[in-house]
């Protein structure tokens, strides 16, 4: 497979910014495998359940080693005190970003966003601000795409919790993003189940392309199994940052993302 023309051997910082590795591998080993290969084409590296479990903190590590932001896919749902220390853990352990379930209610998304903020401020405080530029913080989880459908009332309801809760951002399938924008527009959407046009849609049940999950407004794209499982997964992620860049636009594109914008 030839890669694509745009963004050339790697994608444009601009492009990098909106796309994340999901990095769902069973060892750490396995994990910088995949940054190595696929590292220069996405902004971030997400870090799952997984993975996580597998290797703790130091899948983080391995992730800002590479030079890219760190998103904790953790989920948390749990009491608000719970969530509140391993948010806080979270943020002064390198994560940039970290989700909870919004299904959790308002106590205890907020106390996630609390938590965070007292964990990234001592990290800043001890010097370790990390490289990633964009915003840091909670993003609140609506509906998986694995579900086959999210009631338009619930979607609506969590991202105003979302917001009343200081969350950054929220994580919602594209065809969501209408619902969610209405309510928290200047929140940043997070987009998985994203699948190039007649890939494999695997166990998500509401999937979207690059082109459009950006042309909605989403912020920063979750791309796995579309590049990871791709018979050549380098000519895949160009693929990738290729059509992101041409749904961008030129002007877009080559401008910096501005931080807490979709």
């Amino acid at each position: 497979m030839r890669a694509p023309e745009g963004p050339g051997d790697a994608a444009a910082p601009a492009v990098r910014q909106r796309l994340a590795l999901a990095l769902d591998r069973p060892t750490l080993a396995d994990a910088e495998e995949l940054l190595r290969r696929l590292g220069r084409w996405f902004g971030m590296g997400k870090v799952g359940l997984e993975l996580f479990v597998a290797a703790g903190p130091k899948a983080w590590a391995a992730v800002a080693a590479a030079g890219l932001g760190v998103f904790a896919d953790l989920k948390l749902h749990d009491i608000p005190a719970t969530v509140e220390g391993a948010a806080r853990a979270a943020a002064r352990g390198g994560a940039d970003l970290l989700t909870v379930h919004l299904a959790g209610g308002p106590a205890m998304v907020a106390a996630a966003v609390a938590g965070f903020g007292e964990g990234a401020a001592a990290r800043l405080a001890a010097g370790e601000p990390g490289r990633w530029r964009g915003p840091r913080g909670v993003l609140g989880v609506t509906v998986l795409t694995s579900e086959a459908n999210a009631d338009p009332g619930v979607l609506a309801a969590r991202a105003a919790l979302a917001v009343e809760a200081g969350c950054v951002g929220l994580v919602c399938a594209a065809q969501d993003q209408p619902v969610v924008a209405d309510v928290a527009p200047t929140l940043l959407r997070v987009v998985p189940g994203v699948r190039l046009a007649g890939g494999a849609r695997q166990d998500q049940a509401r999937v979207a392309t690059p082109a459009e999950a950006i042309r909605g407004g989403a912020g920063l794209l979750v791309i796995g199994r579309a590049v990871t499982a791709a018979e050549n997964p380098g000519a895949a992620a160009a693929a990738v940052a290729a059509e992101v860049h041409r749904a961008l636009g030129r002007d877009d594109a080559r401008r910096p993302w501005n931080p807490g914008q979709p």
